[in-house]
């Protein structure tokens, strides 16, 4: 409601009458607000003809609907502001229920490695997305792979469809970039302090999610308090501000996800534990082999429970590891579909009710 029928109101509920029968009489001066925006200038003509002095009373049926229409045309106004506001928070809040849903889901299972794991595959897969044909694309993937988890990948080991179509396979490419990487982890995992990794774990999931959400908050402050010029170059700031929103959410979800996939292998629940994980991968594999140079530094500083990053992984493969890529290098084979491609994260196709990647797709 306008400010002035408040006024009106609160002033009725506290005159002398209290409620008795009755009416209630109310003075407006020309220099109001309400007045001076709505028929001002109108009014004070009329009271120069008329040769009404200064400070009169002034009564009419016509001023008293005067003033209630411009009561009314404030009011319309102002729901119209609010109506706009709830539009745009209401972009912010789907994207919260989002948010707070994933991190709720964290903070609610007893075991967070499967949710880690779900995490690792999906930026896996979504780089593998870009891998082409040409050397430059492989480099790349490769570059990025070793920059993330020790398993020294090289651009040789990504699988080559067979046939007519010949090139690399991204999908089966990644899916033993995955294994591997699974493969890896668990051997970390066997080395950490049991009672301690669950909460590093748990912990590395919540910072990331917590410290990008707060950045993206800002982020949204600063487009919502710019889009309102988008109307002078004729475009609707509210259907910008939701494109820009959905553009900025997308990219917050890629953050949250590559940041909890390059820590896995950065956070240890003691110095003692990564560096005997970097003593097997040693003995394994006879010598580390450096695949960027944030090797030197991890060895030096390593991040434990609660205590942020710690520094790069290094890239060097285990025989293990090494043999599980090589049998998937050896037995790839394109699979020709019938049906449209389902997505890991579609329901199975088998009606089970639960994603392509739990059910059928688990061992695919």
């Amino acid at each position: 409601r306008h400010e002035s029928r408040r006024i009106d109101r609160q002033l009725r509920g506290r005159c002398a009458r209290q409620g008795d029968p009755g009416m209630s009489r109310f003075f407006v001066s020309l220099e109001d607000d309400l007045m001076r925006l709505f028929g001002s200038d109108r009014i004070s003509g009329i009271m120069e003809k008329l040769g009404i002095q200064e400070g009169e009373v002034l009564e009419h049926r016509w001023l008293n609907r005067s003033i209630e229409t411009a009561q009314r045309r404030v009011e319309q106004q102002n729901f119209s502001i609010r109506k706009r506001t709830l539009e745009y928070d209401d972009v912010m809040n789907k994207q919260r229920e989002i948010i707070y849903g994933f991190r709720s889901q964290i903070v609610a299972a007893e075991q967070v490695r499967e949710h880690l794991l779900d995490v690792v595959q999906d930026v896996i897969y979504g780089r593998a997305e870009d891998l082409g044909d040409d050397e430059e694309s492989l480099e790349a993937f490769a570059t990025w792979v070793n920059s993330q988890f020790p398993i020294g990948f090289h651009p040789d080991h990504a699988v080559q469809k067979e046939g007519r179509r010949a090139g690399v396979d991204a999908e089966a490419t990644a899916r033993a970039v995955v294994e591997r990487v699974e493969k890896a982890y668990a051997d970390k995992c066997a080395l950490e302090n049991p009672q301690q990794l669950n909460s590093m774990e748990r912990f590395i999931m919540l910072n990331a999610v917590d410290t990008q959400w707060q950045e993206y908050l800002r982020n949204m402050d600063t487009l919502r308090q710019g889009v309102g010029l988008r109307a002078y170059g004729q475009r609707d700031p509210l259907v910008e501000y939701k494109n820009e929103a959905y553009t900025l959410f997308a990219d917050l979800m890629d953050r949250i996800k590559g940041e909890i996939a390059g820590r896995i292998f950065r956070a240890t629940t003691s110095p003692q534990a990564y560096q005997n994980f970097l003593g097997d991968l040693q003995r394994l594999h006879g010598q580390v082999r450096t695949q960027h140079a944030d090797l030197a530094p991890l060895a030096g500083g390593h991040a434990a429970v609660g205590g942020g990053r710690g520094g790069g992984a290094g890239g060097a493969a285990d025989a293990g590891a090494e043999a599980a890529m090589n049998a998937a290098l050896a037995g790839a084979r394109t699979v020709v579909r019938d049906a449209p491609k389902v997505g890991r994260n579609d329901p199975c196709p088998c009606g089970s009710g639960k994603k392509y990647k739990k059910c059928c797709g688990k061992d695919g």
